[in-house]
């Protein structure tokens, strides 16, 4: 034991050679031991805390600072504004629309070739004479190769009509190529390749009976209609110089530089005299009559609906 002189203080005894430290009558290593469980239980504590927490992952935090600058630059805009994505980009509709480029432009060369193919499949007719049907040419035509589609239309340049004939397949298309010059009807057609294609048409607008193929043989199609003009106007131009109408359908509106007709008269003799009328002016336009392929059904009743036809 040591003495001081201000009174009685232990000194500090130290072990060698494997005896613990012992310091104010407490063991070192005790000591040492305590401040580790501490620390242990603290930093469990900690990681508890984390793992409660909601964190966002793309908070400015998160991010490299030259990243961050990079996308901001010297704007100071939010990520989680409605207006960006989740990468920090603006929206953009056709990617939240699943847009693909090369799938859009995959299906614009599908659509060409099968365009393509449809031309080539097709012949063009002129010099038609008025008194020839559809049906007439299409079996002309059938002789070389199944005819898929006829088209007749009207030329208001001239007195013939010209028509589209597509068949199954290029082959019977070119094989037909060898009736240009053949005499059908009053004169003698002429047949080149085609450079367009037939449009299809509705099949919901086609006839649904023989009732309606019928209707079809006695309806024109009347386009290039002024549209200034009224059903009225219509229907007494072609009664005047065809017959007696049965059922009249104008269709269009303001929005339209011209408007369409479909015209059905009583008598199917009234439906060829109006083919005569294609070029004709009536209003300021001069009108191109065809014939239908399409009847013109009667409008369903509904209340408080009057209808004109």
């Amino acid at each position: 034991m040591g003495f001081s002189i201000l009174g009685y203080r232990p000194f500090v005894r130290s072990a060698k050679y494997g005896e613990s430290d012992v310091s104010n009558g407490v063991k070192i290593s005790d000591s040492n031991s305590d401040a580790d469980s501490k620390s242990e239980l603290q930093m469990k504590n900690f990681v508890d805390m984390l793992k409660k927490l909601e964190l966002n992952p793309m908070a400015k935090e998160f991010y490299p600072s030259n990243y961050y600058d990079a996308q901001m630059g010297d704007y100071n805009f939010v990520l989680s504004d409605k207006n960006l994505g989740n990468d920090g980009f603006p929206n953009d509709p056709r990617r939240r629309n699943n847009y693909n480029p090369n799938r859009r432009r995959m299906i614009g060369r599908a659509v060409r070739a099968q365009r393509e193919d449809s031309v080539r499949r097709t012949v063009y007719v002129s010099e038609i004479d008025h008194n020839i049907t559809e049906e007439r040419l299409a079996a002309l035509f059938s002789t070389y190769g199944h005819v898929l589609d006829c088209r007749i239309c009207g030329d208001p340049h001239s007195r013939f009509r010209f028509a589209f004939v597509e068949f199954g397949d290029d082959y019977s298309a070119r094989a037909s190529l060898i009736l240009s010059g053949t005499l059908l009807g009053f004169s003698p057609i002429k047949v080149l390749p085609s450079k367009t294609a037939i449009l299809p048409v509705n099949p919901t607008f086609l006839p649904r009976s023989e009732d309606e193929r019928e209707m079809c043989v006695r309806t024109v199609y009347c386009t290039n209609i002024d549209k200034k003009v009224t059903q009225a106007d219509v229907k007494n131009f072609f009664e005047t110089r065809c017959g007696e109408v049965s059922r009249l359908r104008l269709l269009g509106d303001q929005m339209h530089s011209t408007r369409i007709a479909f015209v059905e008269f009583f008598m199917a003799e009234s439906a060829i005299l109006a083919l005569d009328c294609c070029g004709e002016i009536l209003g300021s336009q001069r009108i191109r009559v065809s014939p239908s392929k399409t009847p013109v059904r009667p409008r369903m009743p509904q209340a408080g609906v009057v209808y004109s036809s």
